[in-house]
């Protein structure tokens, strides 16, 4: 297991992201600011283009250490992030999140299950927070599908769950799902029927399995050989 990611190490990444943002030509019209906290990497602010908001999360996710990237970053054309947490129950990640749960808990703003049909139109929504709660689902196919119906062209799905091998998969007894970095390959190659995805970092820790993903969809195509190589045996 990976010793987890310290205070003070957390403190250098930001130091560099800052100074990459600063002196990087290639992103010095980008207005954001990063910090990293248990191997995440959060971003705020906004990108001139989507080109350089791509750029930015790579060079981020190419970090050692560095599992994730969740950013808040808008581009042109898009007044505010539409975003949700779902399994939201009793905390969003962010306060202005829609949070929408299977219960009526706390933090849901909508109760709905999200292995069936969302009340939200077709390509709506910017980034999803799944953290903590595709374990609990029997199947996790159709939240899948779901999800990718919903989640707009170049918006992203944040999915965080704990890693099969680690203790905190069998502690809850809920948990009927278990994920490894290699889960996600069968999401990110074509296969019929199944939504496609495509994966800008996959990643454990240890603990946790993390996968940002951008649906197939519009102007985003299937990732290519190389891309997959990377994350995926």
């Amino acid at each position: 297991m990976q010793n987890p990611p310290t205070r003070a190490r957390d403190a250098v990444l930001d130091r560099y992201a800052a100074e990459l943002l600063a002196h990087d030509t290639r992103l010095v019209a980008v207005r954001a600011e990063v910090r990293f906290r248990g191997g995440v990497a959060h971003v705020e602010g906004a990108a001139p283009d989507q080109e350089r908001l791509d750029l930015l999360r790579s060079l981020l996710g190419r970090l050692a250490g560095v599992h994730a990237v969740w950013d808040r970053v808008r581009v042109p054309g898009q007044p505010r992030l539409r975003t949700v947490d779902i399994g939201a129950g009793g905390v969003k990640q962010h306060e202005e999140n829609l949070g929408i749960d299977l219960l009526p808990l706390p933090a849901a703003d909508v109760v709905a299950d999200v292995s069936r049909r969302l009340p939200l139109r077709d390509g709506v929504v910017d980034r999803v927070y799944a953290v903590h709660v595709l374990g609990h689902f029997v199947d996790v196919m159709p939240v899948f599908q779901e999800l990718w119906r919903v989640v707009a062209p170049y918006g992203v799905l944040h999915v965080m769950s704990p890693d099969w091998r680690h203790v905190n998969a069998v502690a809850d007894p809920t948990h009927v799902r278990f994920f490894d970095v290699q889960t996600f390959k069968y999401f990110c190659r074509p296969r019929p029927g199944v939504a496609l995805w495509h994966p800008l970092h996959v990643s454990a820790d240890g603990a946790s399995v993390f996968a940002d993903l951008v649906p197939v969809k519009g102007p985003v195509g299937p990732a290519p050989p190389e891309a997959l190589d990377r994350f995926f045996d």
